[in-house]
């Protein structure tokens, strides 16, 4: 007997009482035959806001292509997408993290009440990423995961330039070190087509990430955008759930601890972007998997950082591509023992067994290191702890030269204050800048912060101030730069209680961060401390008021958690 694969669908597609349903699918195309197969969907974040996700509705005809080939019925569905970079350094960039909570529930909304039977999900811009696997953990359905690919680099004077060479260009143009022709060139230049941006940053970490998870095929987090690999990682990606549903393998056996281990694995050989760490202890939350900041610093200390990419190296994502891609990388780790080999994937075969014919890096390839010959030794992801952080928060140390500063803390209240004291020249050598208030509750939506640290670096201030937030940092970001400190100012943390003039000490090598206060002075500035209020409406509201910690994932769906009694405005 032929299986019957609609473990969902089934519920519409028999019975007369069902006639109904069945009348509006035969609407949209569905015919007798295609109520005897499987319903499978197509979760596209195709938009014209961001060049990441410009070309995800070829990407989606692709996926949904292999889904009827394999002998499925294709359903495409879209949600939304915002663009970090274009919100960078505004206002909008409070409703960043917040759209990784929309996509998901979104995602889940759909799959759940058109009773898929599995689908697959293409995600390009920094969120798409996390929202779409906290969909997957979620949904419990066959699912799989494809990223849209990354940018090309853009081309200047013969030199390879991104997103980022635009964000420092300012800073550069601020200091007289350039011209505002030279600027123009380089916003002309940064961005030449479709696909996510181009270094380690945050959209390429993720895709790696979840692909040394086992959740997307082999080789499809390295694979351009605008290529024909992409194309075909689409086509199989939509064959492949229907192979997951033939098998019966969903994603909590593949999303496992161990995987997320491999997961994080491959973060810190590459050197990827402090988000991460946000993000894979959401998806782990979804998945009902245990994933704290001390997963993150066991496996920080015996990893070590192999790849010479953006932000602080030389190289970007389609470099990587073009030496042997993310199999190459696993492969190599996997060979000294770095990764979980028996972990399953959405391939149907084990992580090693995927591995095996792989064909590793490229001979004479310079983006990867060897293993025995590394950038450093240990992971360039750092969890810190101290009374600034009594709840961690995080550093990426990779390319610093200075790894440890103390120095006068300059307090701000947002980032727009402290961008603008930036520029004016109020902040120099050795001071160690503060911004808070800019938490998941405080922010809220805990913004990143790549457009004040990029005009640090373009200033010639990237290695001799400290920059520190309870809000975020881009992919993008390099410098000593301390994000994510928890508890957040918003619920009186530590943080809040700083004042312009403290000394302050961020050590990366001993992993601390403190500020020189004593407690009876910090007991009484307590004593005055209020929360400001949060806001009280739309996306923002609610977030605001449902959102964990930074050092539990920022999820907002931690019914177990004591609720926190707070104001509104």
């Amino acid at each position: 007997m032929v299986k019957d694969l609609r473990i969902r669908s089934k519920a519409i597609s028999e019975g007369a009482t069902r006639v109904p349903n069945r009348a509006m699918l035969r609407a949209i195309g569905f015919e007798d035959e295609d109520f005897k197969k499987p319903m499978i969907g197509v979760a596209s974040t195709w938009s014209e806001v961001t060049p990441c996700n410009i070309h995800i509705d070829e990407l989606a005809r692709k996926a949904k292509s292999g889904v009827l080939n394999a002998g499925g019925a294709g359903l495409i569905f879209n949600t939304i997408t915002v663009s970090d970079g274009i919100s960078m350094g505004t206002p909008g960039m409070r409703y960043s993290l917040p759209s990784r909570e929309v996509i998901a529930d979104s995602i889940e909304t759909v799959v759940g009440a058109e009773n898929l039977d599995g689908y697959v999900a293409i995600g390009g811009c920094d969120k798409n990423m996390p929202g779409c696997m906290i969909a997957i953990a979620r949904s419990e359905v066959p699912s799989l995961f494809v990223y849209g690919g990354t940018i090309k680099p853009g081309k200047l004077d013969g030199k390879d330039i991104d997103i980022v060479s635009a964000f420092e260009g300012v800073g550069k143009f601020n200091k007289e070190a350039i011209g505002r022709d030279e600027l123009h060139q380089i916003e002309c230049h940064a961005c030449p087509g479709a696909g996510s941006c181009g270094g380690m940053y945050t959209a390429n970490t993720m895709a790696s990430a979840i692909e040394a998870m086992g959740m997307s095929l082999p080789g499809s987090s390295s694979n351009p955008a605008e290529s024909s690999f992409k194309m075909e990682d689409c086509y199989k990606a939509g064959e492949a759930v229907y192979h997951l549903l033939e098998q019966e393998i969903y994603p909590k056996d593949i999303m496992t601890k161990k995987a997320f281990e491999n997961a994080i694995t491959v973060v810190m050989a590459l050197g990827g972007s402090t988000n991460a760490i946000l993000h894979l202890m959401a998806i782990a939350h979804s998945i009902d998997v245990d994933l704290s900041l001390s997963d993150f610093e066991a496996i920080q200390k015996r990893v070590p950082h192999i790849a010479d990419l953006k932000p602080s190296g030389k190289y970007v994502m389609q470099d990587l591509h073009e030496a042997g891609g993310i199999p190459g990388v696993m492969k190599l780790l996997l060979e000294h023992g770095y990764l979980h080999g028996d972990c399953l994937t959405v391939t149907g075969k084990t992580l090693e067994e995927n591995l095996r014919n792989a064909e590793g890096l490229k001979e004479g390839q310079k983006v990867i290191m060897p293993i025995e010959k590394p950038l450093r030794e240990d992971g360039p992801l750092v969890i810190l702890k101290g009374n600034l952080a009594p709840d961690g928060a995080v550093a990426k140390v990779s390319g610093l030269k200075v790894t440890s500063l103390t120095g006068p803390a300059k307090v701000f209240d947002s980032e727009p204050e402290a961008t603008e004291a930036v520029l004016n020249g109020k902040v120099t050598d050795g001071d160690v800048i503060v911004i808070r208030y800019e938490g998941p509750k405080g922010g809220p939506g805990m913004p990143e912060m790549l457009s004040l640290s990029a005009i640090l670096v373009g200033k010639g201030l990237g290695e001799t101030v400290a920059l520190l937030t309870d809000g975020r940092f881009s992919g993008g970001t390099h410098g000593l730069v301390v994000g994510h400190i928890a508890p957040e100012a918003q619920v009186g943390g530590p943080i809040a209680l700083l004042e312009t003039g403290d000394l302050v000490t961020v050590d990366s090598e001993n992993r601390s961060l403190n500020m020189h206060v004593p407690d009876h002075v910090l007991e009484e500035r307590k004593k005055s401390w209020s929360a400001p209020k949060l806001v009280s409406r739309g996306v923002l509201g609610k977030y605001a008021r449902t959102v964990s910690c930074a050092s539990k994932g920022a999820v907002t769906d931690d019914f177990s958690r004591e609720s926190e009694p707070s104001s509104v405005r």
